[in-house]
């Protein structure tokens, strides 16, 4: 029996890689740990087809890719063995994992102080996951992201994404963007007005890094978007809160001698509540009175169900006033980290330096998967879907909120993936979130969209990776939970 045999005891559970390739991570993971020699075989391939349970072609086919790789070579007669060439790297020291601890951070503002986002990292294990920023996977358009993908990688293309694109960005894309995306909400933009980023949460903390060398700070809904808050913190800005009602933002309750405005019209975030045309107006002329700029995050603009999408505040604006910034992570996906931002010229000439600090741009082959899923008509197709399956989801929500949990205040919304809810004074959404995750359920905790983080009668309650028959099923023991709190 070789005694090699018990590092390779069985391959990685729950692996989306095949057969062949799991024997090939198994077998190099052992030689990168240096735990095989390069004076003794491998596992012959019967050997090892019979510890693993798999066929020996199999094992042959692994061998044979890691022969093709440069990691063991084959010796006629005797088997095959671990390249002496790659065990004459220099290994790599051990850390110290003491070293750490007694060092104190020298960090005036650790990351870790901001406002987290404390989901469990195994949040897909719990039987109703009602929290934000989740897509359905099954509704993720596979076949067409694949063929948009291999048209990416075909030879005629390879140079469009494999060189060095310094600062600038795929001129597909942004064509696309100008043609179909931003036409639909009723933006004309030059291709100097456009940058793509890593995401609305990258646009933005590229904006609060451009805009921290000012004196005055930046007005945020309250409640609002924990991500803005975090992103200008980061860049050093100060923060003040703007209260909002059931049309969002309230223009009149801007303070004076701020910069900055950041809003969310399309559905104001967590409240999801859409702000009236009049409102916009009535923003757009305060912004020209207070001569300060608005950073519009148009978050979930596609997803209304109960009436059209309204204008975009950077159609209206006549003054060159609206930073506009627009995501893929909840059309496509959260994964697929790319997003844009709508400005004015000189604006966006500066973000891209900014933006050049942090990286150079977003990955080149990405952006031309996302700019020929746009232009083969495939983005159109997934979107009429998303709101089909969503709209769906959304009236069934709705119905379980309103029969279950009547006993808390919705905020009235017409789309969008979440409902906002809150409690009498004194209620604890913050106890319910740990009271409800021992029953497996998820929500997100209100405090979490505020400046004041001692608020905590509010809570969101996501729908997108919940399956519609087990929707009612978990509000009802939201409602269980909340009538022990009350």
């Amino acid at each position: 029996m070789n005694h090699l045999l018990p590092l390779f005891r069985k391959l990685p559970e729950s692996s989306n890689l095949s057969r062949r390739d799991q024997i090939c991570e198994v077998v190099s993971a052992a030689i990168s740990a240096r735990a095989v020699s390069p004076h003794v075989p491998l596992p012959s391939c019967r050997q090892m087809a019979e510890q693993l349970g798999v066929s020996r072609n199999t094992v042959f086919a692994a061998y044979s890719r890691l022969i093709d790789l440069g990691l063991i070579v084959a010796r006629d007669r005797s088997g095959y063995y671990v390249n002496r060439d790659i065990l004459a790297l220099p290994e790599r020291p051990e850390a110290d994992p003491a070293g750490d601890e007694e060092v104190p951070s020298p960090l005036k503002l650790p990351p870790s102080s901001l406002i987290p986002l404390d989901n469990p990292l195994d949040w897909k294990s719990y039987p109703y996951p009602f929290i934000y920023n989740q897509i359905d996977p099954d509704l993720f358009p596979v076949d067409d992201w694949r063929e948009c993908a291999r048209l990416a990688l075909g030879r005629k293309n390879v140079k469009l994404w494999t060189g060095d694109s310094v600062e600038s960005d795929s001129p597909y894309l942004i064509e696309q963007l100008r043609q179909r995306l931003l036409g639909a909400r009723g933006i004309v933009a030059r291709s100097d007005e456009i940058l793509i980023t890593l995401g609305a949460q990258n646009a933005l903390s590229i904006l609060g890094t451009l805009f921290a060398s000012f004196d005055e700070p930046i007005a945020v809904e309250d409640p609002g978007f924990f991500g803005a808050f975090n992103a200008f913190r980061m860049a050093g800005n100060s923060l003040v809160g703007v209260s909002i009602d059931r049309e969002g933002l309230i223009p009149s309750a801007i303070p004076d001698g701020v910069k900055v405005v950041f809003a969310t019209p399309s559905h104001q975030f967590p409240t999801m509540v859409t702000m009236s045309t009049a409102r916009r107006r009535e923003l757009l002329d305060m912004a020209e009175m207070k001569d300060f700029l608005i950073i519009e995050d148009d978050y979930e603009a596609e997803m209304n169900f109960q009436a059209r999408s309204s204008p975009s505040l950077r159609s209206m604006d006549a003054n060159q006033r609206v930073i506009y910034i627009g995501s893929f992570s909840k059309t496509l996906s959260p994964g697929i980290r790319i997003g844009f931002m709508v400005a004015h010229r000189d604006i966006i000439r500066e973000a891209r330096i900014v933006r050049g600090t942090m990286f150079r741009h977003p990955p080149s082959l990405i952006q031309e998967v996302v700019a020929l899923f746009i232009r083969l008509g495939y983005f159109d197709a997934h979107l009429r879907n998303l709101e089909r399956r969503y709209k769906r989801r959304w009236q069934v929500m709705r119905q379980a909120i309103s029969s279950h949990l009547g006993m808390l205040n919705q905020f009235d919304n017409k789309g969008g993936t979440s409902f906002w809810l809150t409690g009498p004074e004194g209620f604890d959404a913050s106890l319910l979130r740990t009271r409800l995750s021992e029953r497996g359920v998820l929500i997100d905790r209100g405090q979490t969209y505020h400046l004041d983080q001692s608020r905590r009668n509010g809570l969101r309650l996501g729908f997108a990776f919940v399956p519609v028959e087990k929707m009612e099923d978990g509000v009802q023991i939201i409602a269980e939970e909340v009538r022990k709190l009350i």
